[in-house]
């Protein structure tokens, strides 16, 4: 692999890797680009023959303890000449110590088990065609430009208890315009939000985290109805049955899986109240 070597991707490169994703038929956000970059900046790598990039992968960190994996991407033209391998090893060798969580496609779990990950449990994407009124409930508070900072900070203390590691910079820019967030304020606390963005087709629902079924159909209507009828995807943790069940209700079908894995300690999510993960790309 005369001339190969890995690099620091830019965030025009992650525009870059967002297209990728498109092609693989990954369907990114339309505006994914800044909060990705956001989370980490060094946290994206490019692969170059002869300075052509041709693959990609990211790592990004959330402190000390805990990095996630995504953007697994060779171009086509460019597989089974070990390219994939030197930058998955790139990647690894990046995050060092910490644990490592990934979303990777349900086929390659034997491949990534080499790399000493280990089955955690599934996501089902869910997508369909879905009308819902806009929820009258006064407990559902949408951020807007003139939102008291002290909501988005309860909005990013809740959502701690639903991720391994500090994600405070990322998330700001995540539920932030243009898309849509909403939460479920209750005697003044936080008891749920969600956020859901344009992307290449339709829109996705993600986050979605909520104390219980009543709330988290509540926001999942909000969400929805924010997509003014047009295809609705979420990607739910396979072992949140209430979840699962709420997504079949509403007519949603499964289109896609991903296994969730863990190089580390699992961190133990309470994926009883996780309706819809954020991204497959950042977990």
């Amino acid at each position: 692999m005369s001339g190969f070597g890995v690099r620091t991707a830019t965030q025009d490169d992650l525009g870059m890797m967002l297209d990728w994703a498109a092609e693989e038929g990954w369907n990114p956000g339309l505006d994914d680009a800044g909060p990705l970059y956001a989370a980490d900046r060094g946290g994206y790598l490019i692969g170059c023959l002869d300075g052509e990039p041709l693959a990609c992968i990211s790592v990004v960190t959330y402190g000390a303890d805990f990095a996630f994996l995504g953007f697994y991407i060779c171009r086509p033209e460019f597989r089974g000449q070990g390219h994939g391998m030197a930058i998955w090893n790139a990647g690894i060798d990046h995050v060092g110590r910490r644990t490592i969580g990934l979303d990777g496609v349900v086929a390659q779990q034997s491949n990534y088990a080499k790399s000493g990950f280990k089955f955690a449990h599934n996501n089902i994407r869910y997508a369909g065609m879905f009308e819902a009124d806009r929820p009258t409930d006064p407990h559902l508070i949408a951020l807007e430009p003139s939102t008291d900072p002290g909501l988005v900070n309860a909005i990013v203390d809740y959502d701690r208890a639903f991720f391994p590691g500090p994600r405070d910079g990322f998330l700001r820019a995540w539920i932030s315009q243009p898309r849509y967030t909403i939460a479920y304020i209750e005697d003044q606390v936080v008891r749920g939000y969600g956020t859901v963005r344009a992307c290449r087709t339709g829109s996705k629902i993600g986050p979605l985290f909520a104390d219980n079924e009543t709330i988290g159909a509540q926001l999942f209507d909000a969400l929805a109805a924010h997509g003014q009828g047009g295809q609705i995807i979420v990607d739910v943790p396979e072992p949140n049955r209430v979840a699962i069940g709420m997504a079949e209700r509403y007519g949603l079908e499964p289109v896609f899986e991903t296994a969730r894995m863990y190089r580390g300690d699992d961190p133990n999510l309470p994926i009883e109240r996780m309706v819809g993960i954020t991204t497959f790309e950042l977990g």
